[in-house]
């Protein structure tokens, strides 16, 4: 049996971290995982530009509110999931995905968890498990599901070689120049074609 692993940010809705960026006209938050391979790095500086500015997790949620799924990324998931068992696997955190999957349908997914204060500042994180993407991928195939996993950053590609097949949707030149062997796609038309080629 198949399971689909999709990433989230990138793939079904924008980046969380650059929609707040702009919102707070602070544009080094611009940098995801497209930009830093290591993610607990990426976090970690993150957090001191959050305290160094004074903001928390109402800030961020608030801009989260008016974030809306990529056009025609609702439409694809419901198709898909229509077809195939589908699992978002993400390394955002529940505090921030739960208002984005409403819009979505609450679909299944896997994520992390903040360590919040009780004044808001957002103090740590928490892995649900080191690699996560990539470990719940084997743990999947460890159970005797084949996996057909997608996504757009750095830290989707351990997963995305893991799987029987493997996708690349709306990556940067850069990503998609250094793993030419991945099949890219750019429209949800031709990755739903891809995605329902590669079920068995």
């Amino acid at each position: 049996m198949d399971v689909v692993c999709l990433d989230m940010e990138g793939v079904l809705v924008p980046e969380i971290w650059i929609a707040f960026a702009e919102e707070s006209g602070i544009p080094e938050l611009k940098k995801t995982t497209r930009d830093e391979p290591d993610y607990d790095k990426l976090m970690r500086w993150r957090l001191g530009v959050l305290k160094e500015h004074g903001l928390g997790l109402k800030e961020i949620q608030d801009v989260i509110a008016k974030i809306d799924p990529l056009p025609g990324a609702k439409e694809f998931l419901d198709q898909l999931r229509s077809e195939a068992q589908v699992i978002i696997l993400s390394d955002t955190f529940t505090q921030f995905a739960m208002p984005l999957m409403k819009k979505l349908g609450y679909p299944t997914l896997f994520c992390n968890t903040l360590e919040v204060a009780p004044d808001g500042e957002i103090t740590g994180f928490k892995m649900r498990i080191e690699n996560s993407k990539l470990t719940t991928v084997k743990g999947l195939q460890a159970m005797g599901f084949d996996t057909i996993a997608a996504g757009d950053s750095y830290n989707d590609l351990g997963m995305i070689r893991a799987s029987r097949a493997g996708f690349l949707f709306r990556s940067t030149d850069k990503i998609k120049a250094d793993n030419p062997d991945l099949p890219a796609f750019e429209s949800f038309d031709d990755f739903l074609a891809a995605i329902r080629g590669a079920l068995r």
